[in-house]
């Protein structure tokens, strides 16, 4: 009989260290590391990609981050972690992060620009504040749709280099002496495609949702006081140079305002040049 009783205590104790490790695994698997990532300028970057490894086991996690830039990766036990943080348009960056007991431990990860994507402009080349960047989920998707456009423009724009370059090197065979039909055809139809795809490119620019109380600052400035250069003459110059073809097919000499199509071709393609230039070199 007293060996059922003394018996008790001893289950007792079992089952109350068995619950108390039980207890204390379930606490450690709940630790979870949270933060914001943060592009150079210091707007929020959402959609990034971040993982997590455990540098002992080897195990990763990976999450992304949400509209606001935050992210939370849970279930972490304590140890040394390795997080590496990608996103479209940085560069990748890894950090080592130390994890003690506890419920929620911060990491903040800053990115930073990509060396391969030095002309993308950030946020903060276009005005927008760090405070900005971090409104609501509406002025959010306002600032992608407007970073998305801006992209799309400045890859169509350096796309566009090529046929206006090439529009520039035939330009020898559409007058002078060493003018041809053939010549001017081949001209003309390239001047046709550099102009269409330039009003492409100029419409992600001019379409673009605008942010109020944004202040223009740094290259961009400079690449908008060219655009007042090279827009109207993107519209100018093809319409000089149909009259002037219009004129060398009645077997006429290039005559009045047509005699500038070549002076408004060179401003506006140097003008052009000069945009693109001036957001690929950061001052």
């Amino acid at each position: 009989m007293n060996s059922k009783r003394a018996q008790v205590p001893m289950r007792l104790l079992i089952i109350s260290i068995l619950l108390a490790v039980g207890l204390r695994g379930q606490s450690v698997s709940n630790i979870v590391l949270s933060g914001t990532v943060t592009n150079p300028a210091g707007a929020t970057v959402p959609n990034a990609k971040v993982s997590v490894r455990n540098l002992a086991t080897g195990q990763s996690m990976e999450v992304q981050t949400d509209p606001g830039g935050k992210y939370a990766v849970p279930d972490l036990i304590p140890g040394e972690y390795e997080v590496s943080v990608s996103a479209e348009g940085f560069a990748a960056i890894t950090s080592k992060a130390t994890i003690t007991s506890g419920e929620r431990q911060t990491l903040n990860l800053s990115l930073a620009a990509s060396s391969g994507n030095a002309a993308s402009p950030t946020l903060g080349d276009l005005g927008f504040t760090p405070e900005q960047a971090k409104g609501s989920a509406q002025d959010q998707a306002r600032l992608d749709r407007r970073s998305h456009m801006l992209k799309n423009h400045q890859r169509l724009g350096l796309i566009t280099t090529a046929p206006l370059l090439a529009t520039l090197i035939v330009s020898n065979q559409a007058a002078g002496r060493k003018s041809t039909a053939s010549g001017r055809e081949l001209h003309a139809t390239l001047g046709g495609i550099t102009a269409g795809m330039y009003l492409t490119t100029a419409s992600f620019a001019v379409f673009a949702p605008k942010i109020p109380g944004t202040t223009v600052r740094g290259p961009i400035r400079v690449h908008r006081a060219l655009a007042w250069i090279h827009g109207p003459g993107m519209i100018l110059t093809p319409v000089l140079g149909a009259l002037a073809y219009g004129q060398v097919s009645r077997g006429e000499k290039v005559h009045g305002i047509a005699q500038a199509h070549s002076a408004v071709a060179a401003v506006t393609g140097v003008a052009y040049g000069l945009a693109i230039l001036s957001v690929s070199i950061k001052f």
